[in-house]
């Protein structure tokens, strides 16, 4: 969906806030026993160490290597829905464990049992989200997108179609 720079950087950004938000949420919910009106508040505190961190792997390393991976059993000429999902299911794989590991270190620290702790936490958390990025986070995403850069988008399509009809003209 994004085309430009700033398409891109706003869809990562509002991606890596809705993805870090949900699994951050899940991991209190975890911790505390369950879910209730605080744990929306506590989620927020560590927002801003994790979307940062999020957003600079995500930009800069794992969408490339996420799209590369996803075509390796997709074509081109797959449905584009398709191809969203193999890409999705991609950055989170390559994401989950790279987070994982990030939050672990951070919020548990290092010692002997570390690899232990991160493995139990990447156990915990690649389920949900894998749930949360094709259910929730990915379309949220797309949707706010599309009202963020609407106005954008419509003339995106519109050039297309206006081009396609023209062509169509000349072939007739």
């Amino acid at each position: 969906m994004p085309k430009t720079l700033l398409e891109k950087i706003v869809f990562t950004v509002v991606m890596a806030a809705i993805m870090v938000y949900g699994m951050i949420v899940y991991n209190v919910a975890l911790a505390t026993g369950g879910v209730t009106n605080a744990t929306f508040g506590m989620a927020l505190h560590e927002m801003p160490i994790m979307v940062p961190v999020a957003f600079v792997l995500e930009f800069f390393v794992v969408e490339k290597l996420a799209t590369a991976l996803a075509f390796t059993f997709m074509r081109p000429t797959d449905r584009p829905q398709f191809i969203t999902y193999a890409i999705s299911l991609m950055i989170v794989c390559i994401m989950c464990p790279v987070m994982s590991l990030i939050a672990t270190a951070l919020f548990t620290g290092i010692d002997a049992e570390f690899f232990a702790r991160f493995l139990a936490t990447l156990y915990r958390n690649l389920p949900w989200a894998l749930l949360w990025q094709i259910f929730a986070a990915g379309p949220a995403t797309r949707g706010v997108f599309r009202a963020i850069f609407r106005r954008q988008l419509v003339e995106s399509d519109r050039k297309a179609f206006s081009s396609d009809t023209e062509c169509d003209k000349m072939d007739a």
